[in-house]
């Protein structure tokens, strides 16, 4: 008997990842964060090419059955008035130019008849996410500007906060001396305005104030292109239960990042030692890439084996999108990987060709084909729907 078993417990391991990727193949899978643009600026790697740094090109996303891209358009604080609006305008120029070396690849998708379109024709769907409401610099025409080249949500801040929003940071370190919480009323005009253009208005990097002040304000559902649960790993960044909740009764959806940082509670000291450790080399990266992030990053894959020790199980990171569909509906789940803006991911998590992984771990937690379509992007979808109209 037990002879009979083995050969039938493989077969069976065969058949369900068989059906996984089947599955997973047919669904539309949309990842609504990906830094790889900023980086690009200081890496000048060819995306359209298979790249050995970093965790997105376009042979990968082929691979890992990517049918939707929301590229991130970022820059830190210390960009501002008279330099991040530019900058945000640098990176889009840059994606354009990618669109456009890449025809017969690549195609930039303005709401999701255009996706769908795209993705029919066997190519990736660009859409455009400005990841931090400073690169607006405070002028309503700058988000016209960047909305008539394709913003299809505002993060409305980054961890910084702007003059009109409060970031999830500064409620955290600096409530006492911030001069104001939450949305101002020139905030209020501009999720307003962000409406009426049919921009997604993205929540995630918020503070708790400004996120119930945009629940009060929008009229469209909202999106959290990057978090996870708070209950999992109480970090500034992540969703309470009660945050969770009020996006999916605004009909919003939260899509799971994947950085370590936010899936693990344990991964901050663990990252903090290594830091202590490799300080020198970091520093000095840091200063020849003119980034200090990236500075972490590159040490990380000098040092992988090290690294790799930091890195959270995979089921670690199922498990926030398990408990998110458990306790708001799987209606309001999606997938924000960050990739290219973290140092670290959990294990088998290395790049966007790696998604298949999770669609196979959804559905040996017995999640319906129905539901897993609906996390790897039929909620986005839908969400995107609402806003633009089409």
């Amino acid at each position: 008997m037990k002879k009979l078993l083995l050969p039938l417990l493989f077969l069976s391991l065969k058949l369900s990842a068989q059906n996984a990727q089947q599955i997973h193949q047919r669904a539309i899978l949309i990842d609504t964060h990906n830094d790889v643009l900023s980086n690009q600026l200081i890496t000048k790697f060819d995306l359209a090419k298979l790249q050995t740094e970093g965790n997105f090109d376009l042979v990968r996303a082929k691979d890992g059955g990517l049918d939707a891209q929301i590229f991130s358009i970022w820059c830190g604080e210390k960009y501002g008035k008279g330099t991040a609006f530019a900058m945000a305008n640098r990176e889009i120029d840059s994606l354009y130019a990618l669109i456009k070396r890449n025809p017969d690849k690549i195609a930039l998708a303005r709401n999701s008849a255009e996706l769908q379109n795209i993705v029919k024709q066997k190519k990736l769907a660009a859409l455009i996410g400005v990841e931090g409401g400073h690169m607006i610099e405070d002028r309503m025409d700058y988000i016209d500007s960047l909305a008539r080249r394709g913003m299809r949500y505002l993060t409305l801040t980054w961890n910084n906060s702007t003059s009109w929003a409060t970031s999830a940071r500064d409620e955290v370190t600096k409530k006492d001396s911030l001069p104001h919480l939450g949305l101002t009323d020139y905030g209020k005009q501009i999720v307003k305005h962000l409406n009426e253009l049919g921009v997604m208005v993205d929540v995630s990097h918020v503070g708790e104030r400004t996120f119930y002040d945009v629940i009060a304000t929008t009229t469209k559902p909202v999106i959290a292109s990057h978090s996870c649960a708070y209950a999992l790993n109480p970090h500034r960044r992540n969703l309470k239960d009660d945050q969770l909740k009020a996006l999916a009764k605004n009909g919003g959806v939260v899509c799971v990042n994947f950085y370590s940082g936010f899936v693990d509670s344990t991964y901050a000291a663990k990252a903090n030692d290594f830091y202590i450790k490799h300080k020198a080399e970091i520093d000095s990266l840091g200063k020849a890439y003119n980034d200090a992030d990236l500075g972490f990053i590159k040490a990380s894959s000098l040092h992988q084996k090290e690294a790799n020790e930091l890195r959270p199980p995979l089921s670690m990171l199922i498990h926030h999108i398990d408990y998110i569909a458990k306790l708001i509906g799987v209606d309001h789940v999606g997938i924000g990987s960050d990739f290219d803006g973290s140092e670290s991911y959990p294990l088998q998590m290395n790049s966007v060709a790696d998604y298949p992984k999770i669609t196979k771990a959804l559905l040996d937690l017995h999640y319906s084909e129905s539901d897993i379509d609906k996390i790897l992007g039929g909620n986005v979808m839908r969400v995107l729907k609402v806003n633009t109209g089409k």
